[in-house]
């Protein structure tokens, strides 16, 4: 399975690339979405900002392979030159949960479909290398009980195993949460053991997806 990447550019500070074909210039903004609901949200406000610009077309991929949801639109332009081509940008980087969006301040000279297509492709491409992207892993959540002489040892091996300290309880007792790549998982249970000589003990309560860089 091939992996997956993701924007971490926000909608409010999106990353850029644009271009001028024959007078016509095709900004591109790509930002990083959650769900397609956002997606359109973003459309919505790169269209705000640009009133005059003839096209807003885009594209956006939300979800991993098992639940996988798309959208584009060409925006009035001939079909399959502009959303789709856009599309074709994020799954050739294999991203997801992003948005990109390609506006067109018309020049006064039709492209063709070959050019269209090539233009806003090109686009999508600039803003893609523009953009701060991470790699989307599988990660367990694995939930910890230690005494407070023992958090500072735990803490070393969770940062020693790459891992994320999340979700941390304090009372009598500390409870906490480490998020560990899965290929790291069996590695860390192994260390958890050796480090407290098998008074702790790390249940696994959830796998999720996660951005790391």
């Amino acid at each position: 399975m091939a992996e997956s990447f993701t924007v971490l550019d926000p909608a409010s500070a999106p990353a850029q690339g644009s271009l001028t074909e024959k007078k016509s210039e095709f900004i591109a903004d790509i930002c990083h979405v959650d769900e397609l609901a956002q997606a359109m949200s973003f459309v919505e406000s790169i269209r705000e900002r640009h009133p005059k610009a003839r096209h807003v077309a885009y594209a956006a991929i939300c979800g991993d392979e098992g639940r996988l949801a798309e959208r584009m639109s060409d925006d009035g332009e001939p079909s399959g030159t502009a959303g789709k081509p856009i599309l074709d940008v994020l799954r050739a980087n294999h991203l997801t949960d992003c948005a990109v969006t390609v506006t067109r301040y018309f020049g006064g000279i039709l492209l063709g479909s070959g050019g269209l297509t090539r233009a806003y492709s090109s686009a999508a491409a600039l803003a893609v290398k523009a953009a701060n992207t991470a790699r989307i892993v599988t990660c367990v959540r694995l939930r910890m009980t230690v005494t407070y002489p023992q958090l500072d040892t735990l803490t070393h091996v969770i940062a020693q195993s790459g891992g994320v300290q999340d979700n941390e309880q304090y009372t009598d007792v500390v409870t906490l949460d480490a998020l560990i790549e899965q290929s790291k998982a069996s590695a860390f249970h192994t260390r958890v053991i050796e480090a407290f000589r098998g008074s702790v003990h790390a249940e696994q309560v959830g796998v999720e997806h996660r951005a790391i860089q």
